[in-house]
């Protein structure tokens, strides 16, 4: 799998952004340790998604193509297939919940995506999809659980290796864990003694229980500031995937999660979603303790204004 993520870089080339790696003297000082802030938040659409999206539809074939890309998504991901699409010529669909950040509805339809709104309380996104793939006969292209997806994402924390040096340990947030099990693979690829730890929210705690009852569980539609990790559960090559290559799981309070976001926004000039600042939550709040160097991955920085506000008045 390493080869595949090696491979998925080559394709990227060109055409993803190489997001820079971040530092602060104040951080370092605040936390006791050298951290090394991987900011997905500059990558194309503003969060890591381009990366899993350009790689697995690049590798589609003529015909594939021709008949359009269909995915389900929060936001991100779905502005992440609405472009490579545009990039691509290709038709794509997108089934997003009628709650999602405007920024992200705006943006996706903004690409030229056909969204198809629907309300996550009584309605499955996933069942949306599929009903309508199999009228256009489109190829479905999920948020995380595709090995060509998982690859890509995983090329963040290549790149990250490859900028900062070896790491000690590396944070990354968790929502259907797409990003986690790739960045685990690249990152033991890089250097098998690398301490990887996924975080996520309090009230979004399914990867969590998963990883710690080798059981797949679910959260249905948690009501967390952190919307990227609303899945409702890890995949079935996800979930295995961080079983063998993840060495530990933690959770983070909103109230740690709000502060994350300040502490970027006000002290390092960064703007950075809820979803993206989990890794940095878990150092701030003390529930991770820093092993020698640390990267951290900030997933993204898509966040509407009102979101925001209420963030930086708390």
């Amino acid at each position: 799998m390493f080869n595949h993520i090696i491979n998925a870089a080559a394709r990227l080339q060109g055409h993803a952004n190489h997001t820079p790696v971040m530092t602060s003297s104040t951080l370092n000082k605040l936390v006791g340790a050298d951290i090394y802030l991987k900011c997905e938040n500059f990558q194309k659409i503003g969060a890591f998604k381009f990366r899993g999206a350009f790689n697995s539809i690049s590798k589609l074939t003529p015909l594939e193509k021709s008949k359009g890309v269909i995915t389900y998504s929060s936001g991100n991901h779905g502005q992440a297939v609405a472009l490579v699409g545009k990039m691509l010529k290709i038709e794509t669909t997108i089934v997003m919940p009628k709650n999602a950040p405007a920024t992200k509805l705006a943006a996706t339809k903004s690409y030229g995506a056909i969204v198809v709104e629907y309300d996550p309380l009584t309605e499955n996104r996933e069942d949306i999809a599929l009903h309508i793939q199999k009228t256009q006969g489109s190829t479905m292209i999920p948020p995380f659980d595709h090995l060509d997806v998982i690859a890509g994402q995983g090329t963040a924390a290549l790149e990250l290796f490859d900028q900062a040096g070896s790491l000690d340990m590396l944070l990354i947030p968790c929502g259907g864990g797409g990003l986690l099990s790739g960045s685990a693979i690249a990152a033991k690829g890089k250097n098998p003694g690398c301490s990887v730890i996924g975080v996520e929210p309090e009230l979004a705690d399914d990867a969590c229980k998963s990883f710690k009852t080798g059981i797949l569980h679910r959260v249905q539609n948690p009501d967390t500031i952190a919307d990227g990790t609303r899945t409702a559960s890890l995949g079935k090559i996800t979930f295995p995937l961080i079983l063998e290559y993840v060495d530990d799981m933690i959770t983070v309070s909103e109230k740690d999660i709000i502060h994350a976001v300040q502490f970027l926004f006000f002290r390092m000039k960064l703007v950075v979603e809820p979803s993206g600042a989990l890794g940095l939550a878990g150092l701030l709040s003390k529930t991770i303790v820093p092993e020698g160097k640390v990267g951290i991955i900030l997933s993204g920085g898509n966040i509407d204004a009102a979101t925001m506000g209420i963030i930086l008045k708390s």
